[in-house]
Order: C-alpha cells, then structure tokens, then sequence
C-alpha cells in the first residue's frame, strides 16, 4: 500500500517514478524547511524550463484541501516557474480540484495515492508480478486453403 512508504524514501520512490515517465534530471531537496518545494525536476536537458514538486505522505483517510494548493502555487510563483506537480498518497478534496484547475498562469497536476499507484503499476516502480497470463488467439493462416 502506498501510505506504506516510509517518510525518509518517498523522496526516492517518487524519483524512481518520475525517471520511469523519463523525467530523468530531478532532484529532491533536503529534509526540514523546504519553502513548501520538495523537489525539481528539469523539463528539459539543460534546465531551462522547471517543474517545482510538492509530496506529501498522509494516513489512510486524509485530504489535502484547497489552502495546501493554494500555498503550493504561491511557493512556485517565488521560482520564477508556472508548473508544479503535487503529490500525495491522500485524496485531494473537490476545492483543491477545482482551485488548481482554475488557477490562472499557472499548471499544477494533482496526484493522488489512486493516481500515484496507477503510475506505479504502469511504469512498474514497487512492483512485482505476480501471474502473466497467455491468450491465444487462432491462426487464420493455418487454415489457408493451400493447407488443407
């Protein structure tokens, strides 16, 4: 379960999943005060375009509502940057939705611990598998006239 990540390796589960989707230059700051960023991702090889990064871990049950996102925009309107991605392993309420979606100039994803699974599922990062299934489907070529 993803509420199972443990504080001190989000940061390196969510870099797992982030260079999977080929966002290969990010990096996490630093515990402690982090200015409401917790990590950066470089949009491109030089690093001139900036995805700033919000993650948080929250129990089973929990929502992040509209002032988490609303604290988060204004922490990347200090970056000099329009887009940011939050993360939780949480819900995000229908204000924080509706606030991020509407948020002129700038570009924030939302991803919640639904999201985040499917991600995690689809690039395969914390995964195992656990049965492949074989489907077989009929030979029309096989059947040819010639054949018979």
């Amino acid at each position: 379960m993803i509420i199972a990540f443990k504080i001190t390796k989000i940061d390196e589960n969510l870099s797992s999943i982030l260079e999977k989707i080929n966002y290969e230059a990010g990096s996490f700051t630093n515990k402690g005060p982090d200015g409401g960023i917790d990590g950066i991702i470089d949009e491109d090889e030089l690093g001139l375009s900036k995805i700033y990064i919000q993650a948080k871990r929250y129990k089973d049950g929990s929502n992040i509502g509209r002032q988490e996102i609303q604290q988060f925009i204004g922490a990347i309107s200090n970056k000099n940057t329009k887009k940011g991605v939050f993360i939780t392993t949480a819900k995000f309420t229908k204000e924080a939705q509706t606030f991020a979606k509407d948020s002129q100039n700038f570009s924030v994803v939302l991803i919640d611990g639904d999201r985040l699974a499917e991600l995690m599922i689809k690039y395969k990062v914390g995964v195992q598998t656990s049965q492949i299934y074989e489907i077989c489907k009929i030979d029309t070529d096989f059947f040819d006239e010639n054949n018979f």
